[in-house]
């Protein structure tokens, strides 16, 4: 079993260079929750600062890529595809951003789809903050995982953590 401590209790960064890259994929989600109008807003383009889901996208992408800077024992990944999807509900005040990661490699790309989806939520709070002081991001959680040993995980609704 890998962990992250040597026989020392040091921390350390796991060593993968023995295994095999296979394809890994990763889907995150966040939820961001602000006014019905702040959302209304968002989605019919009247946000001073601009377009915020096109700023956010970027957000998500671009942190995908960097996650082995803020993440201290993450693994340096190439990154082959990154996606951030956004669906809304007017009625709720919600947004909830969905983050795919996807690379052929040694470890999995959980973090950063993890990251990935935190980041595109905490873009849209800098985004529209000046319209509405009270947004907040709620739960940040891992959907969906294939690829690796380990196989293929998918969170079961209502249940804190299930494999498939």
């Amino acid at each position: 079993m890998f962990n992250h401590f040597d026989d020392r209790g040091q921390a350390i960064m796991v060593d993968v260079s023995g295994k095999q890259p296979t394809l890994r994929t990763a889907v995150a989600a966040a939820t961001v929750f602000l006014k019905k109008e702040t959302l209304s807003a968002i989605i019919e383009g009247r946000i001073s600062k601009g377009d915020v889901f096109a700023v956010a996208r970027l957000a998500g992408i671009t942190a995908a890529k960097k996650t082995p800077e803020l993440i201290p024992l993450s693994h340096p990944l190439a990154i082959h595809h990154a996606a951030i999807e956004f669906e809304t509900d007017v009625e709720t005040g919600t947004i909830t951003i969905e983050a795919t990661v996807r690379a052929l490699e040694r470890t999995g790309v959980e973090m950063e789809a993890m990251v990935s989806a935190s980041l595109a939520a905490l873009a849209i709070y800098d985004m529209c903050k000046g319209a509405d002081k009270g947004i907040s991001i709620g739960e940040i959680t891992l959907l969906y995982k294939e690829g690796g040993k380990s196989g293929t995980y998918r969170k079961q609704q209502n249940k804190s953590s299930d494999s498939a």
